[in-house]
């Protein structure tokens, strides 16, 4: 059987994975990145970390799987009749089943100004060009930001604003500059942070954001930016770092190709009972129209479900429905804190650490060997230094 998978991250290279396990199905995995991110620890190579947590060379991945072919390319086309994709570079693709795992791109809503003047971290890309600004502008002295402002307060926004206090000091210590009055804004339109969480975790983290000098600001919406501020509810805030991690939309493959599915009123697209958007193409992850769907455990949850059916097909067994399962979210605020929620259930601060410690190393190993699990989880304890060196100053090299 001839499987093709569209997609890189959790959902697509979790279903090559359970899918290479049996060796009659020919799988090709279709991505336009050589690396897997792992998107829960973006805000930490963010914030001076190594960068072996965030990306993991695919080959690493898949080593030893020879029944799974890798081509770097984007999709933009699909036609179900003929079971026929197209990609970017012109070639066609043809599949008896595809699995769409595409994930989804950021959006400014039309905000003017934000694409062009602020900073973002959900790419190795986006990451450098931030830390590039920040040192520069450290190391410049006396021009250093007095303000650095980050907007939308999810999960991302909360760990991104939390940790970026201690980043800017120890690149200080680094720079030898005198730390200065600095502020960090974290921004929300909704009228609480963290606002899919429940409202009790929410002032929980509020408390603990401002422990850490973090002004939180909610209820509030971005207008416009420029170069140097931001105008938030009809106010300017002088700014020249403005971090960006509120908005995010379904990928455009999805509207692009709209006469082939039936997409709900938030962009994601429909499926059935078994995940299936049209006749042997399943969508999965944060593509689907299901509950939960957003999150990296549940794209693993659609990856082993679909590739389980997949599997059961070829052997003659009769499909699963698919069933949602709420999985807890750990948020990290801070050094040795965060706060986890699953089912009513709340734990936060150091123990709260320690659990999210351990769903990380169990989602790296849900794709790596033991071994090299190991390895790149313990890499998220090494402290980088990749600091671009202008030509002012020398300073000393940071403590590890």
């Amino acid at each position: 059987m001839n499987i093709t998978i569209v997609g890189g991250g959790f959902g697509g290279v979790k279903t090559a994975l359970e899918l290479s396990k049996d060796k009659n199905i020919h799988i090709t995995l279709i991505t336009d990145k050589p690396d897997f991110q792992y998107y829960p620890a973006l805000y930490s190579a963010a914030t001076g970390h190594s960068h072996l947590e965030s990306w993991v060379s695919l080959g690493e991945i898949l080593a030893g799987k020879h029944n799974i072919h890798v081509h770097i390319d984007t999709i933009v086309g699909i036609n179900p009749e003929k079971k026929q994709l197209r990609g970017e570079s012109g070639k066609k693709y043809t599949y008896e089943r595809c699995v769409l795992a595409l994930g989804v791109v950021t959006t400014y809503f039309g905000i003017d100004g934000l694409d062009t003047y602020s900073f973002g971290i959900k790419s190795a890309e986006e990451i450098k060009r931030l830390k590039q600004h920040i040192y520069s502008d450290i190391a410049e002295r006396h021009t250093m930001d007095k303000h650095y402002v980050v907007i939308g307060a999810g999960p991302t926004g909360v760990e991104l604003s939390s940790a970026l206090g201690s980043y800017l000091a120890r690149l200080c210590q680094h720079y030898g500059v005198e730390k200065r009055n600095t502020a960090i804004d974290l921004i929300e339109a909704a009228p609480r942070i963290l606002p899919k969480m429940s409202e009790k975790t929410s002032q929980i983290v509020h408390r603990r954001l401002e422990k850490l000098g973090v002004n939180v600001q909610t209820g509030q919406t971005v207008e416009s930016a420029t170069a140097k501020k931001i105008m938030v509810g009809g106010k300017p805030i002088s700014s020249r770092t403005v971090i960006w991690t509120a908005g995010v939309t379904n990928h455009p493959f999805y509207k692009q190709n709209a006469t082939h599915f039936c997409l709900a009123p938030n962009g994601r697209v429909t499926v059935d009972m078994y995940m299936q958007a049209a006749p042997d193409v399943y969508v999965i992850g944060d593509n689907a129209a299901t509950p939960f769907t957003g999150l990296a455990q549940t794209a693993l949850h659609d990856a082993l479900f679909v590739a389980g059916n997949i599997r059961r097909e070829l052997h003659g067994k009769k499909p699963k429905r698919y069933k949602a399962i709420m999985p807890p979210v750990v948020v990290p605020v801070g050094n040795n804190w965060s706060i986890l929620e699953w089912h009513g259930i709340r734990i936060s601060g150091w123990l709260g650490s320690l659990l999210r410690r351990a769903a990380d190393f169990i989602g790296y190993n849900d794709l790596l060997p033991l071994g090299q699990a190991l390895g790149v989880w313990r890499a998220s304890t090494v402290m980088e230094d990749d600091y671009f060196r202008p030509t002012v100053g020398k300073g000393k090299a940071p403590k590890k």
